[in-house]
């Protein structure tokens, strides 16, 4: 059973906004060779298995498995155990887990260290990455908890309001949040506040 973790609609809201913002560069890396599949696949996972998200771990289980990953690897990121990760990619995968574990707000040296590690479209590829899944997460978590409501089994720290409004504030938030990341991309607003 996963520790699930729980956000709050201002927060769905900021990670919806910072995932829409940084998905241009995650595709750039990937086009660009920066950004293997295998990596980010392990970034996923890597927040993933930091939020708990069921429902993301099954899709993005199976995703790395049609993309050659071990059940080995797998197995251990979804644990939270890095020893099979590259490492040429370990610092990308910390940082990964990092931003999940920090709720979306890195500190200026994890970011720092990932920028002079990867290079500035690298790192940018790996911060979207890691917001994109974050953002997967929030709903895949509320899914899962509805999931096990259905089941008789629902989770201690959800209720059925959070589960549906969480999932269908999707509607009313993505159009806004859309608008909110073109603004801030039109009108030059930094990426990344750092703690």
């Amino acid at each position: 059973m996963f520790f699930q973790r729980f956000y709050t609609v201002p927060e769905q809201y900021a990670i919806l906004v910072k995932g829409l913002r940084t998905m241009p560069h995650l595709v750039r890396a990937r086009k660009a060779g920066l950004v293997s599949a295998h990596l980010s696949e392990r970034i996923m996972l890597a927040v993933t298995e930091v939020n708990g998200c069921a429902v993301c771990s099954y899709v993005h289980t199976k995703i790395a498995l049609e993309k050659g990953m071990s059940r080995e690897d797998i197995t251990a990121m979804l644990s939270g155990i890095s020893k099979p990760v590259p490492e040429e990619e370990a610092h990308a995968i910390f940082f990964a887990q990092h931003y999940a574990d920090s709720r979306g707000k890195p500190s200026a040296e994890g970011w720092n260290r990932v920028a002079g590690e990867y290079g500035e479209s690298k790192a940018l590829g790996i911060l979207g990455a890691a917001r994109l899944m974050m953002a997967a997460n929030i709903y895949g978590i509320a899914l899962s908890a509805l999931g096990r409501r259905f089941k008789c089994q629902p989770v201690k720290k959800s209720n059925i309001f959070y589960e549906f409004g969480m999932l269908l504030s999707v509607i009313l938030i993505l159009p806004v949040a859309a608008l909110h990341a073109l603004l801030s991309a039109i009108f030059g607003k930094p990426l990344l506040k750092l703690n």
